[in-house]
């Protein structure tokens, strides 16, 4: 009966999908799209999503993940998971990636979405020899990559503050094999950053290296160098790419505990260095850890004392070190960190755990004294500890996790995933994060960046009556019981989304979006020196068509509408796309024309474009203009990839854009890249 579901379905997944490697080049745009929340802060996304990029980098095997390993991809449901791994157990190892759509709830769609992030390893084998191990592997790769801004700016002009020239430098080398090893470096000079070897640099301005093996006896993982934790809900260890609320309502609420990972992200925050280390068996399982890490910070004294102390006032996550004052900034505290995780695993239905991290800086932080902030964390050595647990029955899954710091500051989190009938999934999620909790490596769902100051409770629903049709929405109340940065008074909100997805065939996807969030904010009280909080509503419509009119070409069609709404002043964004892609034999091309017209910054426009591999590239369209790109990819060989990239922005009515060191004359800003692989 196997052989013949995985017969009678070949001829008919070839046609859905191509027959390159699963994790071969994917465009990871529309996955993004499908699953993650449209950007609205102005933060560099483009970083955030290399991190995503990394952490799908090593493709999961079918045929040994764990259902952990399975819903950090966000794509499948608890009863797809729970369906594959009875698959599983009831039919062996998987013989072909085609064999997924004789697994009950696998749908063409779910497979599509899934194929780029697992594949089949043949290879159970561990070799003794680590040297032999590593050089039999052929999934290693080298990256190099140059970008510019074509334009000069005012901060590399004669009386410019930076130290450095406009080129942004990257490169990247892995090898690594799943089961066995990984050994990788990253290395990244910013614009603006100086490079050289004049003994205060070392050529670039920031390396990240790891050395991880695995499956070593009772040794599961131990990783030297640069690596992140990700263990129960994230109210302590949040690693990685964790979604917001988006177009998946669903799956992506929930975190699971993937544990002990390499890092090589060019993020320069958020991550730990040293050494970390998880050994036990199956059931239980513990990790310990170590980390001294320079962090970057103000440093300053307190002049009213006769002996000064030196403090900071915050740890600065920007990476930048461009100017002579961010340079002084560099590297002012030194953090060192330990701690780690007990996990207790019965089966797969029952997983549950406790989490310690301690925190100590060099120098204290001490916030410059005002309203909001007078529970933020001040001192120099923090701890936080929880408790997290997961029990799954029948096709109901109960997640949560409850932390204390050492302020006395709680988090909490509950939630539960759950199927209502074949075609509908639900999910709720409550949070309630105390004003004086604080969490450093944190990253639970919230509203906020930081679990912090928030009370919230969510409700997902997804509809699925046939793979043409889907709708997914939720609905979000919000609450912040403290103040915040320029809201002085406790505040609250809401939000919620709808989305329509039609499947006209295998090849087409239209779908429609509505999202509408509401927030109040401070503003001045008429004829007083008070201030009072007003709502202001942000209104955004989204249409997106993906339509293959050939085998090598590709188009998308996208609109995108938004209002803004406060103190009785309404304004307006919008913005209209046109991508073609063209694919031949060793070429691709993708190229983007967009029209758009924002009145302000609040109606801003971020739409994500195609980019080299490893690359993320989501500026915000503001103001009036048109945005152009087209690039190129060349696959010369089976080992040796190169990509060129020109975008550039034209704005309307305008003699310079941007404003500081990034000031431009003129009314165009124009981008090129340059990337080449070499895999071995």
């Amino acid at each position: 009966m196997r052989s013949f579901l995985l017969i009678s379905g070949l001829c008919h997944l070839l046609n859905t999908v191509s027959g390159q490697p699963a994790n071969e080049d994917n465009d990871l745009t529309g996955f993004i799209e499908d699953f993650f929340p449209v950007p609205e802060e102005d933060i560099n996304y483009e970083d955030i999503y290399e991190s995503l990029f990394l952490y799908y980098n090593q493709p999961l095997d079918l045929n040994s993940a764990t259902a952990e390993e399975f819903e950090s991809l966000y794509i499948l449901s608890g009863d797809q998971i729970r369906n594959f791994l009875d698959y599983r157990e009831r039919s062996g190892k998987l013989i072909s990636l085609y064999e997924l759509q004789a697994v009950p709830g696998f749908d063409l769609t779910t497979i599509k979405k899934i194929l780029p992030f697992v594949t089949l390893d043949d290879s159970a084998f561990i070799d003794p020899n680590f040297l032999r191990n590593v050089f039999n592997e052929s999934d290693n790769y080298f990256i190099m990559r140059n970008s510019f801004r074509i334009e000069k700016s005012l901060g590399y002009k004669k009386d410019g503050k930076y130290t450095g020239d406009r080129n942004h430098l990257y490169t990247r080398f892995r090898m690594h094999d799943r089961e066995n090893f990984s050994f990788g470096f990253t290395a990244e000079k910013d614009a603006g950053e100086k490079f050289s070897f004049d003994g205060r640099s070392n050529g670039f301005d920031y390396y990240s290296l790891h050395l991880q093996l695995q499956n070593r006896g009772m040794v599961n993982n131990v990783i030297i160098g640069d690596y992140q934790l990700q263990f129960g809900q994230g109210l302590v260890f949040g690693a990685g790419f964790s979604p917001g609320k988006g177009a998946e309502p669903v799956t992506t609420v929930q975190r699971s505990s993937v544990g002990l990972k390499p890092y090589g992200s060019v993020i320069e925050s958020g991550f730990f260095r040293g050494i970390g280390a998880t050994i036990g068996k199956r059931r239980v399982r513990t990790t310990v850890f170590y980390s001294y890490l320079g962090q970057d910070g103000d440093l300053r004294s307190d002049s009213s004392q006769t002996d000064p102390e030196e403090f900071i006032s915050s740890i600065q996550t920007s990476g930048l070190h461009r100017t002579t004052g961010e340079l002084m900034d560099r590297n002012q505290v030194n953090e060192q960190s330990f701690g780690g995780n007990l996990q207790f695993r019965q089966s797969r239905f029952l997983n549950a755990g406790v989490n310690y991290l301690q925190t100590h800086y060099s120098t204290p932080i001490r916030k410059n004294p005002a309203s909001y902030n007078q529970f933020e964390f001040n001192g120099d050595m923090n701890r936080v500890a929880s408790i997290y647990g997961r029990y799954i029955f029948q096709n109901i899954s109960v997640f949560g996790e409850t932390a204390l710091s050492k302020s006395g500051g709680r988090g909490n989190i509950l939630g539960l995933v759950t199927a209502l009938s074949d075609h509908i999934d639900l999910s709720v999620v409550f949070r309630d994060y105390r004003r004086d909790f604080h969490s450093f490596y944190g990253n639970a769902f919230g509203e906020s960046s930081r679990n912090i100051n928030e009370k919230g409770i969510y409700w997902g629903l997804k509809f699925k009556p046939n793979q043409q049709h889907k709708l997914a929405l939720y609905y979000d109340q919000f609450h912040f019981p403290w103040l915040k940065f320029r809201i002085d008074a406790p505040s609250g909100g809401n939000e919620y989304l709808v989305r329509y997805t039609f499947h006209p065939n295998k090849e087409n996807q239209l779908y429609l979006q509505f999202r509408q969030e509401e927030k109040e904010r401070s503003t001045a009280s008429e004829n007083t020196n008070l201030s009072i909080l007003k709502n202001a509503s942000k209104r955004n419509i989204l249409f997106n068509a993906d339509y293959r009119i050939t085998d090598r070409l590709s188009l998308k069609t996208r609109g995108q509408y938004s209002q803004f709404t406060f103190n009785g002043v309404l304004t307006r964004g919008l913005a209209l796309v046109q991508d073609v892609n063209l694919r031949f034999q060793r070429i691709n091309l993708s190229g983007r024309y967009a029209l758009f017209d924002t009145d302000d910054f609040e109606n801003r426009q971020y739409i994500y474009e195609r980019d080299a591999l490893y690359s993320f590239s989501i500026p915000a369209y503001h103001g009036q203009g048109t945005r152009k790109y087209l690039m190129i990819k060349y696959k010369v060989n089976g080992m040796l990839s190169i990509w060129t990239r020109y975008a550039v922005f034209r704005y309307k009515n305008v003699s310079e854009i941007g404003s500081g060191q990034d000031l431009i004359k003129g009314d165009r800003k124009s981008d090129l890249r340059f990337q080449a692989r070499l895999k071995f």
